[in-house]
């Protein structure tokens, strides 16, 4: 009932209120009986978030209290909605007694549930890691060392990264970092740099600054890996990261409510570990979300999807890994080309297949077996994983027969079956446990005699009940008596109202219903106690059984991870040999000399989505660094490009490639310029993107990088943007040397090659028909000869009479230009001028315009009509060619 004007503060809302103070930005789900409430401005929120019912049950001075609740038993996928929106949320459990309270029931935190720090099935994405990032960084002079250390609470991983430089370069390098760990959450401390601020996705979670200590973090380290010095993993001489560190466990494990027995091992990864790949380029190569997606659109095939053929959730997280973390290491991919080549030699890849469906996500199920949290499918699931490990070592091993790929080897050795580990969950679980530990029928017979003994004390309750019931139909001569049970009323003998009359004295009246009566007797009742005393006590022995199973389960938990890695690292690589056999990939070459050679290369997602795909090669070397693409809108410049692209990454991967055959030099880096889009929240516009793009290309490549430089100089006016355009393509070939696609529409460019040795045109070819165009997406020597613009567009629908308004007036352009090719030439007179010899000055052998400049003179460009105006320019340019 609500209570009207009430002043006084109840028990149970100043514990409440003592909780919600230690929580006060975090959703608290205060458990009370079969639902989770919550109160107050929590209770508005959830309401509004959740779309629950928000109600109010009495007042604070005056104020109605808020109220909002979810049931305990589908909290879990008010949980998954509330931590896709970004909140966070404590979970308060009822850890007293109703029965022996005296005031309101104990409760406690047992966990607080944050994006970044999840581990239940249900909450998390099963093909992708959710990271918990912390954010450190120690100013030094002019130069500020910036600290990240990042954790998958679901796996146990944990690492470390540190770099150094000016602000503006720790920002770029920031965004970049963050982009390719893509974290959940991200904690910050509270007097984080604005401008850092500012590059972090989202709003941080703001952290003390006093948990980002450096000495206590380092010990924190120290003692979670339980080692004495951390040289072992590479991390002397850090700093800011682990300051970072420390903050992230502390957070960690204040969310999880107890320690992190599942974080074992510490990766530091260097600054030049892995092929760079900035965001531009992640998107645009569309690894593992496709561009559309990003736009809000429909998802479509990416690289990821193409090629997760994996049977296991851990797999298809480990290639989603692969793909954005190419090691710039040659023999690592060769590692992986090594083993593929023996899976396809062995004709193993359906075998193994077949046997890896059966394996579950142990990786996750061993890090909630170290939080406590498994639940009896869990192990069950994590029985039968393990069961399946000696067929898939035999199958590793018949692959490895030569002992050409030590990597499989590596993994044979990992798949050892844990027989004391599969031992101890065989005799404990239930062949079909329970969903949940509560329900009982979790822990399989034989275990536990104490358990045996009060589980038939309850099962022999129906032989009993049997008995009872012949006897009495005996005694009284009602021949339809019944001896029955149900949860409410417990054991009970129903009579008919017709055979009332025989019923004896010591039978109790207990339920009457509209055509019987039920009744208790003093012997039935002595027994109901028995039975359901003895339910009880099983189910409780049943929880303490299997709360010791899990105590005794984290001593294995080093092994399991261990063999998690192995069936992840096995399944990613065989769904990449099946996809090579499937789709006729090759193995390609690793070089140590500087080479990108690809003959008859595919788009490995476009190749799968059209009937006839038309192959092209590659080819760069030493003196061969640039290509300039020319030919037509759609005419497959940008397929082209992206291809090449991905060849080149996959094969760094480990993966083969869709080629006839591909050979590659080193590569550090792997830019994109492609695409046109603006960015409105940011306040950039399309140019703006375009050369902000370019500027980190410039600033960023190598000679071991490779670049896509697609139309660059087309969001801005013609002849800025081809000044643009020809100045890149210079300061690409002459200073920064990297391996370089550039495709454009400057039909200028194409001259480049004549006076740069290392550059070379080439064009995609295309066929006009009458009024109409084919694309023949072929990449052939030399320019092409026009763009084909009026053709691409009547191909996209532009209506006819536009089409013959832009064909008359190119016609007229054309009819005045004094150049003997269709389009403009505006470096005709060989007006290069190299890069960084700009003329301050004329020049003493310049010729003399004075008729030129008298005739210049004599205009009024305000007086003159547009026709005019243009017939004047070509009067002015063929006088100044004379």
């Amino acid at each position: 009932m609500e209570k009207e004007g009430t002043q006084k503060i109840s028990p149970m809302m100043q514990q409440y209120n003592g909780i919600k103070a230690e929580h006060p930005n975090t959703l608290v789900f205060y458990r009370m009986g079969d639902f989770y409430e919550l109160f107050f401005d929590d209770a508005e929120k959830a309401a509004r978030l959740l779309g629950i019912t928000l109600t109010h049950r009495g007042n604070v001075n005056g104020v109605p209290i808020k109220m909002a609740g979810v049931p305990f038993h589908a909290v879990d996928q008010y949980l998954a909605k509330l931590v896709k929106l970004g909140e966070s949320v404590a979970i308060c459990e009822q850890i007293g007694d109703p029965a022996t309270s005296k005031g309101p029931v104990e409760r406690k935190v047992m966990r607080v549930v944050t994006p970044g720090t999840l581990t239940d099935a249900d909450l998390l994405p099963e093909k992708s890691e959710r990271p918990l990032l912390a954010l450190f960084t120690v100013a030094q002079r002019k130069n500020v060392t910036v600290g990240l250390a990042w954790l998958s609470m679901a796996s146990g991983a944990l690492k470390l990264m540190e770099f150094v430089g000016d602000a503006k370069s720790c920002d770029a390098r920031l965004r970049q970092e963050l982009e390719r760990l893509a974290p959940a959450e991200i904690l910050a401390p509270e007097s984080l740099d604005a401008a850092l601020r500012n590059a972090l996705p989202g709003k941080p979670t703001a952290v003390p600054d006093w948990h980002f200590d450096l000495a206590h973090g380092e010990k924190a380290l120290l003692d979670q890996l339980a080692v004495s010095t951390l040289s072992g993993y590479g991390g002397e001489g850090l700093s800011a990261s682990l300051g970072a560190a420390g903050a992230l466990l502390r957070y960690a494990q204040s969310t999880q409510g107890k320690g992190l027995q599942h974080v074992r091992a510490l990766t530091v990864e260097s600054e030049n570990e892995f092929i760079g790949l900035d965001a531009a380029t992640r998107r645009n190569l569309e690894l593992t979300e496709t561009l559309r997606a990003q736009n809000g659109n429909d998802s479509g095939p990416t690289l990821f999807s193409l090629l997760d053929h994996c049977r296991t959730a851990m797999g298809s997280r480990l290639l989603r890994h692969w793909l954005h973390h190419a090691r710039r290491d040659q023999s690592v991919a060769q590692a992986r080309h090594a083993a593929i080549g023996a899976l396809l030699r062995a004709d193993a890849c359906s075998g193994l297949a077949s046997t890896l469906s059966a394996v579950p996500d142990i990786e996750r199920i061993t890090t909630r077996i170290a939080l406590f949290s498994a639940r009896p499918r869990d192990l069950a699931g994590m029985r039968a994983g393990l069961q399946q490990l000696p067929s898939l070592r035999n199958y590793v091993a018949m692959c490895d027969k030569d002992g050409n790929a030590p990597l499989l080897k590596t993994m044979q050795d990992g798949l050892a079956t844990p027989l004391e580990c599969l031992d101890l969950i065989e005799r404990a679980i239930a062949l079909e446990p329970a969903a949940m530990v509560r329900d009982g029928g979790v822990i399989a017979r034989n275990f536990d005699a104490e358990l045996d003994e009060l589980r038939a004390l309850s099962e022999n309750a129906g032989q009993f009940l049997l008995d009872l019931e012949t006897r009495e139909r005996a005694r009284t001569g009602i021949a339809n008596l019944r001896v029955e049970y149900n949860k409410v009323h417990g054991f009970y003998i129903e009579v008919t109202h017709g055979q009332t009359d025989k019923v004896p004295d010591d039978y109790r009246r207990r339920q009457t219903l509209k055509n019987a009566e039920r009744y208790i007797t003093p012997e039935l009742k002595a027994f109901e106690d028995k039975a359901l005393s003895a339910q009880e006590r099983a189910l409780s022995r049943e929880k303490y059984l299997y709360e010791q199973l899990l105590q005794d389960l984290t001593a294995h938990i080093g092994t399991l991870q261990e063999i998690a890695r192995a069936l992840a690292q096995l399944d990613t690589l065989v769904a990449l040999a099946e996809h090579a056999q499937r789709h006729n990939w090759c193995a390609p070459r690793l070089i140590a000399e500087p080479a990108i050679s690809i003959e008859q290369g595919r788009h490995p997602v476009v190749e799968n989505h059209i009937e006839r795909f038309i192959a092209n090669d590659c080819d760069l070397n030493a003196e061969r660094k640039l290509l300039l693409i020319t030919g037509p809108n759609m005419g497959g410049k940008s397929t082209f490009m992206r291809q090449v692209a991905l060849i080149t990454l996959l094969a760094y991967v480990g993966s083969y490639v869709p080629a006839n055959s591909a050979t590659i030099g080193p590569i550090d880096r792997i830019f994109t310029r492609i695409g046109a889009a603006d960015d409105l929240a940011g306040g950039r516009s399309t140019f703006m993107v375009e050369m902000t793009e370019s500027a980190a290309i410039l600033n960023g490549a190598t000679e071991q990088s490779l670049v896509l430089m697609d139309e660059v100089g087309r969001g801005t006016s013609t002849f800025d943007g081809l000044a643009l355009a020809w100045a890149i393509a210079r300061q690409l070939i002459d200073h920064t040397k990297s391996f370089t696609l550039f495709a454009t529409h400057y039909f200028e460019l194409t001259q480049l090659p004549d006076t740069n040795p290392s550059a070379a045109n080439v064009h995609l070819s295309a066929v006009e028909h009458k009024d109409s165009i084919v694309f023949l997406h072929a990449v052939q020597p030399g320019p092409a000869s026009q763009s084909y613009g009026l053709q691409v567009a009547q191909l996209a629908g532009v209506p006819q009479q536009v089409i013959r308004a832009a064909r008359k007036h190119l016609a007229a352009l054309e009819a005045h230009s004094v150049q003997p090719t269709p389009q403009f030439d505006l470096f005709a007179a060989a007006s290069f001028t190299p890069l960084e010899e700009e003329p301050l000055a004329a020049r003493d052998d310049q010729p003399d315009h004075a008729e030129l400049l008298q005739a210049l003179e004599q205009l009024d460009p305000d007086a003159l009509t547009p026709r005019e105006a243009l017939d004047a320019l070509y009067r002015l340019k063929q006088m100044a060619a004379a």
